[in-house]
């Protein structure tokens, strides 16, 4: 009886009574946290999966939980409004996002060590401003392209483990998607900035279709298969704090703040945060190569981010 007043006075504080910028930074590093064990997530459950395996179950773990969200918010109804334009922009980007981003992602994380993969994958501001130019028609300013060399440099650093005289990758293959899976998710969000639909609405119809993609590709290149409990358990935790409830977090993060830079730039320390983590759960010496890395790249995405001209 005590533990349930005892929570019903922390959830009545947070609702009601907290001030609305302590609300947002509360959420935003609760989405923060989720999204740094990740790295380690990916590379652990690819021990007991292949990516695609692995992306079906995250995929309809996500859908689900969604669609759980939206009958909380009671915003189910809002599906049956859905006219053929949403459908089909839902196709595209359920294509981009979760099918063709995660499965690249997921594969770069296979042959790359988890702290490479994922570091690199954060380069995709920096690739959404180079795609703004032929999609948007944006210019780009002296600031963004000075920022972009740093960041290249910050991606070479990782790539070749400092070594950038003999110029040797871990594998090129990897490094190739890692910075593919950047160019899908820019593209998804470009895409995502013209659809004006609720985000949970959205999201739910994207994963909907994403599954349908990854059902048609495992019936034509995948033979029957039983996850292991292993596998299923990280599949369940990705769909969850990767791709589900984490985007409910950051949501209301935004939401609750009264200035959007106040929380957006905190998401710059989850990559940090989660070499930490995969020090410690997947066991990978982080190379003083992939910080630098890091610095460079989160250097230049600040520095374009807040140098216009």
């Amino acid at each position: 009886m005590h533990a349930k007043i005892g929570l019903f006075s922390i959830f009545y504080y947070l609702r009601f009574r907290m001030k609305s910028q302590n609300k947002a930074y509360i959420y935003a590093f609760s989405a923060i946290v989720c999204w740094s064990t990740i790295g380690s997530a990916f590379k652990l459950t690819l021990r007991y999966m292949d990516p695609m395996e692995l992306l079906l179950f995250a995929s309809l773990i996500a859908g689900f939980i969604l669609g759980v969200i939206l009958l909380s918010q009671g915003s189910f109804m809002q599906l049956k409004k859905t006219s053929l334009h949403d459908l089909l922009m839902s196709s595209v980007m359920g294509l981009l996002n979760p099918y063709l981003y995660y499965l690249v992602l997921l594969n770069a994380y296979k042959l790359l060590p988890a702290q490479e993969a994922g570091t690199l994958n954060y380069i995709w501001p920096l690739v959404l401003v180079l795609l703004s130019i032929p999609v948007l028609g944006q210019k780009i300013s002296l600031w963004s392209i000075m920022a972009i060399v740093m960041s290249f440099l910050g991606i070479l650093l990782i790539s070749t483990h400092g070594d950038l005289l003999q110029f040797h990758f871990t594998s090129v293959e990897g490094v190739s998607l890692a910075l593919s899976s950047a160019f899908f998710w820019a593209l998804y969000w470009i895409i995502n900035l013209k659809d004006k639909r609720q985000a949970t609405v959205r999201l739910f119809l994207n994963f909907c279709f994403g599954a349908f993609y990854i059902f048609i590709t495992i019936a034509f290149t995948h033979h029957f298969f039983i996850p292991s409990l292993y596998g299923m358990a990280g599949a369940v935790y990705i769909g969850l704090f990767e791709m589900g409830i984490t985007f409910i977090l950051w949501m209301n993060a935004l939401e609750f703040s009264i200035n959007t830079a106040k929380v957006s730039n905190l998401i710059y320390f989850s990559p940090f945060i989660s070499l930490i983590i995969i020090h410690f759960t997947v066991g990978e010496t982080i190379h003083l190569s992939t910080i630098t890395g890091l610095v460079l790249i989160v250097a230049g995405i600040l520095l374009q981010r807040y140098f216009k001209w």
